[in-house]
């Protein structure tokens, strides 16, 4: 029963994750349109930071803590090539928040050199790295 709780939580905090790096981008590319110092602006720094702060970095925190939980007791390491590049995927989709911590500050601090494309097409790439980790956790090809 634990492991149910376990799971549950995992893939709780791994939708509040997947949340917060499918619209962060996206209030980016309204963020560059608003003018530099612009109440707007201003508003868009606000819920960027909040999202990112309050919401999408423990998720992925809380993702982290339950996956490692789950896999310390179901995977069999020996014969879970699918886990290892789930595992790879995930630490790609780490890093990815990482780039949007990054591309918040620069926003909060008036430097974004980003265009709207630039963001638009960045936005397309959580989602293919969700639907590679779905596909290997729960289909397990290898």
């Amino acid at each position: 029963m634990f492991l149910l709780y376990i799971k549950a939580f995992h893939i709780i905090a791994m939708i509040a994750w997947m949340a917060g790096i499918l619209y962060l981008p996206r209030l980016f590319v309204y963020h560059t349109e608003a003018e530099a110092g612009s109440k707007q602006s201003e508003t868009f720094k606000v819920m960027e930071r909040r999202l990112l702060k309050a919401i999408t970095i423990p998720a992925m925190i809380a993702t982290w803590i339950f996956g490692l939980i789950l896999a310390y007791y179901l995977v069999n390491w020996s014969a879970a090539g699918w886990f290892h590049l789930k595992l790879v995927l995930v630490i790609a989709m780490s890093a990815f928040t990482g780039f949007l911590g990054r591309w918040t500050r620069e926003f909060a601090e008036d430097r974004n050199t980003h265009s709207q494309k630039f963001y638009r097409i960045v936005n397309e790439v959580p989602t293919l790295l969700m639907i590679a980790i779905v596909i290997l956790a729960i289909v397990k090809p290898f």
